[in-house]
């Protein structure tokens, strides 16, 4: 069968979502998809489980691997992807049935390399409590050489989106990066010429309350190296041409993302080489306390769409830089 759409799925320790998981997949309504689990050394009932679905579902395949982490395992999947694109669904989280038909459907109607859908945050009584809309006031089909502005307001979800394989070409997920999304969907979008969304939250993004609590650690400084890889290919690119949209890339990302995860470091010494790096980031990009306070996303100021707690802590690092 020639497929359509390769789905990726890494799997560490998550016998306890992962039926949910591949039960949305194997029930999509676009049938002419391979499901690729990456079993990335699990230690718990999860391969049985893809044993299991192996044998009823001829389109899923099975490959196992020792514990190499996130970027390890993708990197393992497309390489045995055969689909015409590529998508990436963790395995605690879920779509729903029509994603990825909708998706290919869009990308054949408007010849487009990536298309992407809207996320909502599902809690463990299955009740959504966070909508995360993407660029809704975008059209349909985005021309990225007459509208560039996608780059500088995008959040790096790789998960809500379908790439055309040849994109990974050159390409791959950092290993050993934090902040692998980061670092690699803005080079993708960097190679697309025409990109296409739906407002539909077709994938369910689900937050485990009772896991064990995010350790934060100089891993934050992370965020610097996938901003240096990404620049290395914008300077290259057709894109060049754009720096207030890049200037914008790294307000969003460097800035704004970056000190969501500085506010929850707990060493004294790691916050302040943390804080180091960015105002060496925030220098070298001639970014200015107006520019950041200035910032835009969907129309609106991204500052003043926060809550007064955020807007208060993030003036407070405004001044600092």
């Amino acid at each position: 069968m020639l497929y359509k759409i390769s789905v990726i799925v890494p799997v560490y320790n998550v016998e306890s979502y992962l039926p949910r998981c591949l039960d949305s997949l194997v029930n999509q309504t676009l049938k002419e998809i391979e499901i690729i689990t990456i079993n990335d050394g699990s230690t718990d009932n999860s391969q049985a489980i893809i044993d299991e679905y192996c044998a009823k579902y001829s389109n899923i395949k099975s490959i196992s691997k020792d514990n190499g982490g996130l970027s390890e395992a993708r990197n393992t999947g497309i390489l045995h992807a055969k689909g015409e694109y590529l998508a990436f669904v963790d395995s605690d989280d879920w779509v729903e049935k029509e994603m990825m038909e909708e998706m290919y459907l869009l990308a054949n109607e408007h010849n487009a390399e990536i298309v992407f859908c809207s996320l909502q945050n599902i809690n463990e009584r299955g009740k959504v409590f966070r909508y995360l809309p993407q660029l809704p006031q975008l059209p349909e089909k985005i021309v990225l050489s007459e509208d560039f502005t996608i780059f500088g307001e995008m959040e790096c979800f790789a998960c809500n989106k379908i790439f055309k394989r040849e994109l990974f070409n050159d390409i791959e997920f950092p290993k050993g990066l934090h902040f692998e999304d980061i670092a690699t969907i803005p080079r993708l979008f960097l190679k697309a010429n025409v990109v296409a969304k739906t407002n539909k939250y077709f994938y369910q993004y689900f937050i485990r309350t009772g896991s064990i609590t995010r350790s934060y650690t100089s891993k934050g400084l992370d965020m610097f190296r996938a901003i240096k890889l990404v620049k290395d290919e914008f300077i290259k690119s057709s894109y060049k041409n754009h720096p207030q949209d890049w200037k914008k890339f790294v307000i969003f990302q460097g800035f704004y993302c970056f000190l969501a995860y500085y506010a929850y470091v707990k060493q004294t010494d790691v916050k302040k080489q943390m804080f180091q790096q960015l105002k060496v980031l925030i220098r070298s990009e001639s970014i200015s306390k107006k520019d950041i306070l200035g910032y835009a996303r969907h129309n609106k100021n991204y500052l003043l769409s926060l809550t007064i707690k955020k807007i208060a802590y993030y003036l407070i690092q405004i001044v600092k830089i």
